[in-house]
């Protein structure tokens, strides 16, 4: 790569990292004003290690971490990347349960296999951490090529990078990842002054059907609150987490998270985070959380011990359009699938995985459905943009760009 020697190595615990060195990987180039806001919250090493210090991530979990270290000759991390070998294809929001089954039939054993990701979040950001210097493309070819090595060793049948940056998908591609599409709905923030000039833009039936939606939510005495930084008491984190419970259970079958985790992070990185919690009758009855990115709110899952018309849609989707416009940011990403979420605001998106398969006949059969895959995915999104409820559709990519 250049006259300098570059060593690649393995970490099973993101712990024995130092967090200025992995943040300052994770940190890309961007407008804001504050260097800290650039970091992606969710390749963070406050949110990776709370994963794994909670044991929600681990090898119990069936998530065993190998993250890829770059370091320079001096020792020096250049960059880094989240891995995890894999024992099953749960919590990821890419499906693959069909090549598994097809590979398997056909007397291939496709896991273990290797998952560059952040475990359990459908959400877009770098996963080549390479931060923002004149190093940073050579860095990320790097850490692309060191993915391959690693599969290798550790003799997986493929390497799977999921909701990732453009930059990242040309590394990996330039490696023999193949490319794969999908999609989700993001909301925009056109520079509106509030919540009523965001409704301005749309259909007057979508309108109506918005402001019906909000009133009727937030009936029966329920108020709704924003919840940040010094606010995220245990006995908030409490509630929220029976809310996760339930609904997880109910949705899931097993829920990913456990409440150790939300202790850690609301202990290193309270003011990342967004709960909108709902009340009635002096209880906690709903809420959802949100993380805060450079200009991203990050909607992830919500929960209720109580159901109410319209609830859902309010501390989900309305209350995340509120906050965007009130704190300046440009999006809102309310996590994987929903169509619902199209008549609320929030239009089509696509979003990238690259995928490593080493068995050169089952990776030219993935390549063939990935082609398919990819126009499909392009015509659906271009057809849903069609029924969105503003007076002009566009679809965009998962950079916001049309």
């Amino acid at each position: 790569m250049s006259d300098e020697t570059f060593r690649l190595r393995v970490e099973s615990e993101i712990r024995t990292l130092p967090a200025d060195a992995w943040d300052a990987c994770a940190t890309v180039s961007t407008s804001c004003v504050e260097s800290k806001s650039a970091l992606n919250p969710f390749v963070s090493h406050a949110f990776l290690s709370a994963l794994e210090e909670s044991g929600s991530v681990g090898a119990s979990a069936g998530w065993l971490p190998q993250h890829l270290v770059l370091e320079g000759e001096d020792g020096e991390v250049l960059g880094v990347c989240p891995a995890y070998l894999k024992s099953h294809s749960q919590g990821e929001y890419v499906f693959d349960h069909g090549w598994a089954e097809a590979y398997e039939r056909a007397g291939g054993r496709y896991y273990p296999k290797l998952q560059v990701s952040v475990p359990f979040t459908p959400a877009t950001g770098p996963r080549l951490l390479a931060g923002s210097g004149p190093q940073a493309e050579t860095v990320r070819q790097a850490l692309a090529a060191g993915l391959v090595a690693l599969a290798k060793l550790r003799k997986v049948s493929s390497v799977h990078t999921t909701f990732l940056t453009e930059p990242d998908a040309g590394a990996l591609q330039a490696e023999g990842f193949l490319p794969r599409m999908d999609q989700q709905f993001h909301w925009r923030n056109e520079g509106y002054a509030d919540f009523e000039a965001f409704l301005n833009a749309l259909a007057s039936r979508k309108r109506k059907q918005i402001r019906r939606e909000r009133r009727e939510a937030l009936e029966n005495g329920i108020t709704v609150h924003w919840l940040t930084g010094s606010d995220l008491t245990e006995d908030v984190w409490d509630a929220f987490f029976d809310f996760y419970m339930e609904t997880g259970a109910r949705k899931w079958g097993r829920p990913y998270l456990n409440r150790a985790f939300y202790s850690l992070i609301g202990e290193r990185m309270p003011e990342r985070i967004l709960l909108v919690m709902a009340k009635r009758a002096g209880r906690w009855i709903a809420g959802a959380i949100n993380f805060i990115g450079p200009d991203t709110l990050y909607g992830r899952h919500w929960g209720a011990i109580e159901h109410h018309p319209f609830l859902h849609f309010e501390v989900c989707y309305h209350q995340a359009i509120d906050y965007a416009i009130a704190h300046g940011l440009r999006t809102v990403e309310a996590g994987a699938q929903g169509e619902h979420k199209l008549a609320r605001g929030y239009m089509p998106v696509i979003t990238r995985s690259a995928h490593y398969i080493a068995d050169a006949q089952f990776r030219a059969a993935v390549a063939h459905y990935l082609d398919r895959e990819r126009r499909y995915v392009a015509e659906a999104g271009a057809e849903l943009s069609e029924l969105g409820p503003f007076r002009q559709q566009v679809v965009a990519d998962a950079n916001g760009e049309p």
